[in-house]
């Protein structure tokens, strides 16, 4: 079952006796936890029927026994488990799993992992309860997802904003809400957030980032790659080399894609490479300045440039702003 749904059914009065969420990402593992928390009982009823273990400090057996209470002056009690994933022996729950009492609400809270689908205890929650897996959310998904948030929330983003957000903020779902949720809350003139608003309110230039350079280096535009590799490296925590490399590696290797798709019509072009269709464009246009052999020359580069940043082949005197440039000249030349 999907997050949504779940918390669908929930919003509904639609509660079920066991919920094992689990998985790599918290985001959806929290958002659901927390709204059964605050909402699946009153004020009034939180006080006798609502308990809150954590793994590490409580044990198993005791945590099932909480469960097999009756709820007093309410319908229902609300069990939540969080870290579940440090709850010695969790296995123990097994037993109440297989007869769960329909006035417990069980939450298990298992973040960064997943348990054992072949036992007892997951088969018995499968039967009884709901498992929701929350997997991590990989680099191309997430500007759908960011856009998917902001349309539940009324907002609309560009294109070049998604991209600077989804670069620089990484895939950790909650790191990326707490963002737009500053970025809502700071918008006072419009619905639609842009680069301006992303330099203004989170201090991502929207003028010199990574989606810039590849513009320029597109473009063979020497003068502007200067400019922002420059500004990389006297803005290093922000721009750090990995991260140049791993996004530079992404773009040029797209480009070198596209030489050899047989349909190079924007509409397939940009669900072959992955891109928004927006840029599709841009890719184009740079395959037309690099042949086939100059890519494989540069991700050749960007490879040797990345082993450089870890310290291989390399002095540790040399700083990382210059091994930045020195890509860059490479790149270009």
């Amino acid at each position: 079952m999907e997050a949504n749904e779940i918390l669908q059914n929930l919003k509904k009065g639609i509660f079920q006796p066991i919920y094992l969420l689990q998985g790599e990402e918290p985001y959806y593992i929290d958002e659901i936890s927390n709204w059964i928390e605050k909402n699946a009982l009153t004020e009034a009823e939180r006080g006798f029927n609502q308990t809150v273990f954590y793994g590490k400090d409580s044990d198993a057996m005791t945590i099932a026994e909480s469960s097999m209470r009756f709820p007093m002056m309410a319908n229902k009690q609300v069990i939540i488990i969080k870290e579940a994933q440090t709850l010695n022996k969790i296995e123990t729950l097994a037993s109440y799993a297989a007869k769960p009492l329909a006035s417990t609400i069980l939450v298990i809270n298992y973040k960064y992992k997943k348990l054992d689908s072949r036992t007892k205890l997951v088969k018995s929650i499968k039967k009884n309860g709901v498992i929701f897996t929350s997997n991590k959310v990989r680099d191309y998904q997430l500007p759908k997802w960011v856009e998917g948030y902001l349309k539940q929330r009324d907002f609309n983003i560009t294109p070049q904003a998604v991209q600077i957000l989804t670069a620089y903020l990484g895939t950790s779902l909650s790191k990326v809400a707490n963002e737009l949720d500053k970025l809502i809350i700071a918008i006072k003139d419009t619905n639609t957030i842009t680069p301006e608003h992303i330099e203004k309110n989170i201090g991502l230039s929207k003028d010199f980032n990574i989606f810039e350079l590849q513009n320029a280096l597109g473009a063979k535009n020497v003068f502007k790659a200067n400019q922002i590799i420059n500004y990389f490296g006297a803005n290093e925590k922000l721009n750090p080399i990995q991260m140049t490399t791993a996004l530079l590696y992404s773009y040029f290797s797209k480009i070198f894609k596209f030489h050899f798709l047989k349909d190079k019509s924007e509409r397939s072009a940009a669900v072959q490479l992955g891109v928004h269709p927006f840029f599709v464009k841009d890719y184009i246009a740079a395959a037309r300045k690099y042949s086939p052999t100059k890519l494989y020359e540069i991700i050749g580069i960007l490879r040797e440039y990345d082993m450089k940043s870890k310290g291989f082949g390399v002095s540790t005197m040399v700083e990382k702003a210059d091994l930045q440039k020195e890509m860059i000249y490479k790149i270009l030349h």
